[in-house]
């Protein structure tokens, strides 16, 4: 099936789609993730940690839902802009709709994977370094550029490998935007082509997600590249430089950004969902809660998927979870070691690729086809998905912990297990529960792997939101985002509570 790709056009136009799509959307969330550090990490601009948090939420928003929010708020039916008087011409374009939308969703996406590159890397350099360089008489703007900025491009160039792998594979973006504007990527293709009929669709799929990984590889050496350029820094900590009143500026323009990215996009799903169809300005008069009660009526597809979503996002965190602390505890040896950089693996290529392969996985197994469109596939493809994000918490926090306490436990006679239970886990404890939210805030409203893999009555909350803004009910799709915004945002509260007692930056919204 590979040797058939050359003659096949719809694949060379799918992969030159896609490779535009990922080129821009990485530049612009190198752009914009660059100047969100010289705004919030490297200057004490005023309301400092706000920013922060209110800049890392759109890679925490679902990207069905962020595509859905967007192009609810800027077509010509959109219920808020209809009320509110500004609307396009009914039958012009949603400006959303084709390559330009999904650059610029997927780039601010990204713009939050290249802060937090950044800031790893900051953290990293010793807080003398600019402190040497003012004492030789260098004003801040200029040691900033002279001696920090150069040692940030290590993260800048691991930032742009996670923005780059993140837009070649999102699937949510490109459909709901791409479908529409007649603009199909590589994961859309892929997901279509596994939707097909005939023993070949499977076949076609794979050699598509093998190609897919292919071109996810420059990202992935970026990441290597940078990994080995960093190192471990001693002294005090980098402190911000004090704002100016260019920052004061920036903080400004950045709060007015915030608003229009976050507040205008979720307004927007609120008036969609309580208009009786899109193209009706919302007000009180027409106002109803009908597609709500649809939506949650009682044997509804929305309740269902709610349970899915639910049980497997926590059936993943819990697993996993237990997984990690002996893994992280045995990180010292080197086939361990070896092993979690497999599970970071698996979470840097794209999520078709691991779709595809736990499908083939299930249907290549004697007696696997039972599993094919169950609850149980989706969570084992969640399980090979996610394991990087529950290790990496359990992992940072073990590295900490004081060899004395377990070496005087062994000397009082206490066995394995007893000083497990007794000693490591109660201090690990907050870090298992910050990387099972994290598995849990990804995996509750995961949409790429449960489209590929669930099959009637597994349906989860992403495949949902996509079914029904396919199938024309976008107030229900509306209805159906704004519950996944309310999950995202009690799983956040929760990790929050968990991390206060984590080291910086284990959260990606606690830096």
């Amino acid at each position: 099936m590979l040797a058939q790709l050359p003659g096949d056009a719809s694949v060379w136009r799918a992969t030159g789609r896609t490779l535009t799509v990922a080129a821009g959307a990485t530049l612009l969330a190198v752009a914009l993730g660059t100047a969100l550090c010289a705004l919030l990490l490297l200057r004490d601009t005023p309301a400092r940690r706000s920013l922060l948090f209110l800049s890392i939420l759109p890679v925490l928003v679902p990207p069905q839902v962020l595509a859905l929010a967007f192009a609810q708020a800027a077509g010509p039916s959109s219920p808020l802009l209809l009320a509110l008087g500004v609307a396009p011409p009914l039958g012009t374009p949603n400006p959303l709709y084709g390559p330009g939308g999904i650059i610029a969703l997927l780039g601010l996406q990204g713009a939050p994977l290249v802060l937090l590159s950044l800031a790893a890397v900051l953290r990293r350099i010793p807080g003398e370094v600019l402190t040497a360089a003012r004492g030789m008489g260098a004003r801040p703007g200029y040691a900033l550029r002279q001696v920090v900025w150069p040692l940030l491009l290590p993260g800048l160039l691991a930032g742009a490998g996670l923005a780059w792998v993140a837009a070649l594979g999102n699937f949510g973006v490109a459909a709901l935007l791409g479908i529409p504007g007649r603009f199909q990527t590589l994961p859309v293709l892929i997901f279509q082509r596994l939707s097909g009929t005939g023993t070949a669709a499977l076949a076609q799929a794979a050699a598509l997600s093998l190609l897919l990984a292919a071109l996810a590889a420059p990202g992935l050496l970026a990441q290597h590249w940078a990994g080995r350029g960093t190192g471990g820094g001693s002294g005090r900590p980098f402190m911000p430089l004090p704002a100016g009143r260019g920052a004061r500026w920036g903080a400004a323009l950045l709060w007015a950004g915030l608003f229009t990215v976050l507040a205008v996009p979720a307004a927007a799903l609120l008036a969609s969902s309580v208009v009786p169809a899109l193209g009706v300005p919302v007000s009180a008069t027409t106002a109803t809660l009908r597609h709500w009660s649809a939506a949650f009526a009682p044997g509804s597809q929305t309740l269902a998927a709610l349970r899915n979503s639910l049980g497997l996002a926590a059936g993943a965190a819990v697993i996993l979870c237990l997984a990690s602390l002996p893994i992280a505890l045995a990180l010292r040896q080197r086939s361990v070691r070896w092993g979690a950089a497999s599970a970071d693996l698996s979470y840097a290529l794209p999520g078709t690729c691991t779709g595809v392969a736990a499908l083939l996985l299930a249907l290549s197994v004697p007696g696997g086809a039972w599993f094919y469109g169950s609850l149980a596939l989706i969570l084992f493809a969640y399980l090979a998905r996610f394991q990087a994000l529950a290790l990496r918490p359990v992992a940072a926090a073990a590295a900490r912990l004081d060899p004395m306490l377990d070496a005087a436990a062994r000397g009082m006679g206490a066995g394995a297990a007893l000083r497990l239970r007794a000693v490591q886990l109660p201090l690990l404890a907050p870090a298992l529960a910050a990387g099972g939210i994290l598995v849990a805030l990804l995996a509750v409203n995961e949409v790429m792997i449960s489209s590929l893999l669930h099959g009637p009555g597994t349906q989860t909350l992403g495949v949902l939101v996509f079914n029904l803004q396919d199938g024309g009910e976008g107030p229900q799709a509306a209805a159906v985002s704004l519950v996944a915004l309310l999950l995202v945002a009690a799983l956040m509260a929760l990790a929050t509570l968990a991390g206060r007692r984590l080291p910086p930056g284990t959260l990606p919204w606690r830096p």
